[in-house]
C-alpha cells in the first residue's frame, strides 16, 4: 500500500499524456485534409522567423502593455513548468525535490527563487488580462463575435493559470515552513512565498502543513494535465501551433496573388502564334489541372491555411485594423479564421462518427463564410501585417473569391464589367483599343 500514490500518479501521467497525444493526432489528421503545399524553401530564414516571432514574441510588443504582460505570462508559465520534470520524478519514485540533488544547493536556490518571481509575474499578467477583457472594455475583446464560448474560453484559461500559480505558492509556503521547523530537508529559496504567504500559514500545525503541501502538489500536477488536454478545445492551441505556423509562414510579399500553373501554361499556349492547339503536349509539359478552382470548403484550402485556423489566438489585432470592419462592414479577418476552424472541426467529428467524411450538405462558403464578407475585403493586408503569429486570413479570402469567380461566375457586377472590358478591350475601361492613347494627345 505504500506505493499507492506512485501508482495513481503514474496512471494519471500516462492517461494525461495519452489523451494529449490523441488530440494532437486528430488535429494533424484534420490539417492533412487540406491540399498539400510546399513551404520547405529558405529553411534558415524560416528558423530565424520562428525564433524571432514565436519564441521571441517580437510582434506582440508592438502594443507594449499587452505585449509585456503576455511576455510575463508566456515566459513565466513555460519556465515554471520545467518543474514538471521534478514533479514527474518525485511522483514516480516518491522522492522530494529531486532536482536539488542534481543542481546542488546554490543553483537549486537560484532556480526555485527564479520560479517564484516568474510565478508572481504570471499572476500579475493574468489578473490584468482578466480585468482588461471583462471590465476595461477593449473594443476588439468585446466584439459580438466573441460572445459565448470564445469569451468563456479566454476567461477559463486565465482562471486556470491563476489557480495553478496559487497552488504553486501554497506548496512552496508549506514546504518552506516545514523546512524551518526541521521536518523537511532544506532545499530551495522561496522569496515570494516566505514573505507574503508564510505569515498566514505559520500558525497552522505540522499535520495541516503536510496535507497542504501534498494537496497543492497534486493540484498543480493534475491541473497541468487538465490544462494540457483542455488546449484542444481552446484558442490557446497557439501555445503549441504558433511555432509551426511561423515556420510555414508565407515569405513572399504580402498580398501577392498566386497564379495557377495550369492556367498560366494555358494562356501562354493561347498567346503563342506558333503553337498548335491540337498538338499533344510533351511529357511533363502540362501542369496538373485542379479538380476545382479556388476554395468552396476546407478540403480545397491548403494545409498551412488549415494550420492557421487552428493557430488563431482570437486576439483581434487583425480585425481592429481592418478598414472594412472599421467602416461597419460585415468582414472580420479574425472571424474568417474562427469559422474555418469551426467547419474543420465539424468535418473532423463527421469523420470520427462515420470512419470517413460523409457529405453533410454543408460548405465553408455560404454556410460559414458569406459572400458579403468575402467581397468586403479591400486586400490591403492590414490583417496579415498585424497578426502576432503571421497568420494569413487574406489567403483564405483570395481562394474563396477565386472559387466564386472561376467556378460560379458569381463576382459582383462591377468586377464582371471590368473583366468583360479586359477581355474585349484589353483594358479595364470601356472604350476601343484604338483610343487607348488619346489621353497623350491632350494638352
Amino acid at each position: 500500500m505504500q506505493y499507492i500514490d506512485n501508482i495513481i500518479f503514474l496512471i494519471l501521467l500516462v492517461a494525461g499524456f495519452g489523451l494529449f497525444a490523441k488530440s494532437l493526432q486528430k488535429i494533424y489528421r484534420n490539417i492533412r485534409l487540406g491540399r498539400e503545399i510546399n513551404r520547405s524553401n529558405n529553411k534558415s530564414e524560416r528558423w530565424e522567423t520562428m525564433a524571432r516571432v514565436a519564441m521571441g514574441q517580437s510582434k506582440m510588443v508592438t502594443r507594449p502593455v499587452a505585449g509585456i504582460l503576455h511576455l510575463f505570462v508566456y515566459v513565466g508559465f513555460v519556465i515554471i513548468n520545467i518543474e514538471l520534470v521534478e514533479i514527474v520524478v518525485d511522483g514516480i519514485f516518491g522522492t522530494h525535490r529531486f532536482l536539488a540533488s542534481i543542481f546542488g544547493h546554490g543553483f537549486y536556490n537560484f532556480f526555485t527563487a527564479t520560479l517564484e518571481i516568474l510565478a508572481l509575474l504570471v499572476v500579475i499578467g493574468v489578473v490584468v488580462f482578466f480585468i482588461r477583457r471583462n471590465f476595461y472594455g477593449v473594443k476588439r475583446l468585446t466584439m459580438k463575435e466573441l460572445f459565448g464560448w470564445p469569451k468563456h474560453d479566454a476567461n477559463w484559461i486565465l482562471i486556470i493559470e491563476f489557480a495553478l500559480m496559487m497552488a504553486f505558492f501554497k506548496m512552496n509556503t508549506a514546504d518552506w515552513i516545514l523546512q524551518q521547523r526541521g521536518l523537511l530537508p532544506e532545499h530551495g529559496s522561496f522569496p515570494i512565498s516566505s514573505i507574503f504567504l508564510a505569515p498566514i500559514f505559520n500558525n497552522f500545525g505540522d499535520s495541516f502543513l503536510f496535507f497542504t503541501e501534498k494537496a497543492a502538489w497534486w493540484f498543480h500536477f493534475v491541473g497541468i494535465l487538465f490544462f494540457m488536454n483542455y488546449l484542444y478545445y481552446s484558442k490557446h492551441l497557439h501555445i503549441i501551433l504558433a511555432f509551426p505556423s511561423t515556420w510555414f509562414a508565407n515569405l513572399e510579399k504580402k498580398g501577392k496573388f498566386n497564379n495557377l500553373e495550369s492556367v498560366t501554361k494555358e494562356i501562354k499556349l493561347m498567346m503563342d502564334p506558333n503553337a498548335d492547339p491540337y498538338a499533344a503536349p510533351a511529357e511533363g509539359d502540362v501542369a496538373e489541372v485542379p479538380s476545382k478552382f479556388g476554395a468552396e470548403d476546407v478540403f480545397d484550402l491548403n494545409q498551412v491555411q488549415l494550420l492557421n485556423a487552428y493557430s488563431c489566438t482570437e486576439c483581434g489585432r487583425c480585425t481592429s485594423v481592418c478598414p472594412a470592419n472599421i467602416t461597419g462592414k460585415k468582414l472580420s479577418p479574425r472571424l474568417i479564421l474562427m469559422k474555418t476552424r469551426d467547419r474543420l472541426e465539424e468535418v473532423g467529428r463527421n469523420i470520427d462518427k462515420n470512419g470517413k467524411f460523409v457529405d453533410d450538405g454543408k460548405k465553408l462558403l455560404n454556410d460559414y463564410i458569406t459572400k458579403e464578407e468575402l467581397w468586403a475585403c479591400t486586400t490591403c493586408n492590414a490583417c496579415t501585417e498585424a497578426c502576432p503569429v503571421l497568420l494569413d486570413p487574406l489567403s483564405i479570402i483570395f481562394e474563396m473569391r477565386r472559387f466564386l469567380v472561376m467556378e460560379q461566375s458569381a463576382a459582383p457586377q462591377e468586377l464582371n464589367l471590368m473583366m468583360t472590358n479586359v477581355e474585349n478591350n484589353a483594358a479595364p475601361w470601356q472604350y476601343n483599343q484604338a483610343d487607348r492613347l488619346n489621353w497623350a494627345n491632350e494638352n
